[in-house]
């Protein structure tokens, strides 16, 4: 039986579970590790394995080869988990994987997170939950990309940098280099410089390596206002 080195309380998932339900998900637990810029996930494994993050980051996304643009969908990072897609409709997803930073997983056979699926109400309700937060993720990040303009985004995520009831942006920012909050946002690394240099200008923000810091979070509230008027 596998007992990973860390607190129960560090994964989300088993909070408030049986000892029963923990010592079997330890059970068909194995721990995986994966160095940063690797891409190790691919479709068919995912029908066989799902993963939960302990620590470090992966993310998720889309390219297309004619235009060389990149859509990031997710950052996954510790307690989130994949790929869930798989896990309901057990078909292959076509989307790629890179690891932003060095990361730990645990790794579970998919047939076994079903069985408890179908089997452990108290699992569903930890599970159904984060099911919805991902959907209602996409379902925002489809909006945004059809309806606001870029300014309008980066302010907006910068927002939800902030704010620790959105699962998948709370704190999303730290360390991430310019290019890739542009893919986040569906636009190139020169915009995000241009309007983030116009937030500096504005006494809104300032950058440090690679941490963006909100010194006027009032400010920030106006632009959102402005956007909403538009």
């Amino acid at each position: 039986m596998l007992k990973y080195p860390m607190q129960k309380n560090e994964i989300e998932l088993l909070s408030n579970l049986s000892h029963t339900f923990e010592d079997e998900f330890y059970k068909y637990a194995k721990s995986r590790e994966f160095k940063k810029g690797s891409s190790p996930f691919y479709a068919d494994d995912l029908l066989k394995y799902f993963y939960i993050i302990v620590d470090g980051r992966i993310k998720t996304y889309q390219y297309n080869i004619n235009n060389d643009k990149e859509q990031t969908i997710f950052i996954y990072k510790r307690g989130d988990m994949f790929d869930v897609i798989s896990l309901l409709d057990n078909k292959a997803h076509e989307i790629t994987y890179e690891v932003l930073e060095d990361c730990k997983l645990l790794e579970l056979p998919i047939e076994r997170v079903r069985y408890w699926l179908n089997n452990d109400i108290t699992f569903n309700q930890k599970f159904f939950p984060y099911l919805a937060a991902q959907m209602r993720h996409t379902e925002e990040l489809a909006t945004e990309l059809s309806i606001y303009d870029t300014k309008d985004r980066l302010i907006n995520l910068l927002i939800q940098n902030l704010n620790p009831e959105n699962k998948f942006k709370y704190n999303l920012l730290q360390n991430l280099s310019n290019s890739e909050i542009a893919k986040l946002i569906g636009t190139v690394r020169h915009v995000i410089e241009r309007t983030l240099k116009q937030l500096k200008q504005d006494e809104i923000i300032q950058t440090k390596r690679k941490n963006i810091i909100v010194t006027n979070f009032q400010k920030l509230l106006e632009k959102t206002s402005q956007m909403l008027l538009k």
